[in-house]
């Protein structure tokens, strides 16, 4: 289950581009939170301790509690915009959630036991993963922070579908459609590969050997040469 983590926020009566601004000028981001049967409520975080949590990988797939002044509401990060180049985050969407509705959210994969396969320990095989998330419809108190994909037994040529993933209890992918291979996509797939040789094409013509000169040289040389045109003569006789 995904780790519930609490993060301190404070109400903001003002709104628009240039209060946005000012917010940011005393080192705060300008948020907002939504749904859950409520009124959308603007808030305001204190941009390092938001910047500190952003760098962890369960920020992006865990329930949040989104504490104001003792007064918790459960939350999933649902947008962050962050500056093109400053180390900065501009904004922030937060949606309400209910323990008793599923939530659709991407949930990323720790792929393990890659060395200790068959296709890990083969020369020549290249193992690449085709994934790095996946979405999940489940309750909140199923929520994973990850899922687990075990290659420990993948052989070479061997793939791992979506259908081939262990999930956690009450858990399940919301892209896949049981009976529809189209939507059981590759997650991983050990690819030998297979050295090309490049056969070079022979020469369209043998070189010559040292002192003696090509046959159509040759033969070009032994040629008469053409005689000269007579000159034609420019007065009337």
């Amino acid at each position: 289950m995904a780790t519930k983590r609490e993060i301190a926020v404070e109400f903001r009566n003002d709104a628009g581009k240039g209060a946005s601004r000012r917010l940011r000028r005393t080192g705060k981001v300008p948020a907002i939170v939504y749904g859950g049967g409520l009124a959308p409520r603007a808030i305001e975080i204190e941009h390092n301790a938001l910047w500190h949590v952003a760098q962890n990988e369960w920020f992006y797939s865990a329930i949040l509690d989104l504490s104001v002044k003792g007064d918790v509401q459960k939350v999933l990060l649902r947008d962050l915009q962050r500056h093109p180049f400053k180390p900065q985050i501009l904004h922030v969407d937060f949606q309400r959630v209910s323990e008793t509705e599923e939530v659709r959210l991407k949930v990323p994969l720790h792929f393990v036991g890659q060395e200790k396969s068959p296709a890990g320990k083969t020369s020549g095989v290249v193992i690449t993963h085709e994934l790095n998330d996946v979405q999940v419809l489940c309750l909140p108190k199923h929520l994973p922070e990850f899922i687990e994909v075990d290659l420990s037994e993948l052989p070479v040529g061997g793939i791992v579908h979506l259908s081939d993933l262990k999930l956690p209890e009450g858990v399940k992918l919301a892209g896949l459609r049981p009976g529809q291979k189209d939507t059981d996509l590759a997650v991983a797939i050990a690819r030998e590969i297979k050295e090309e040789v490049e056969i070079a094409e022979p020469a369209a013509e043998a070189a010559a050997p040292a002192g003696k000169a090509p046959a159509k040289a040759a033969a070009k040389a032994a040629a008469p040469a053409k005689a000269a045109a007579p000159a034609k003569s420019g007065g009337k006789k």
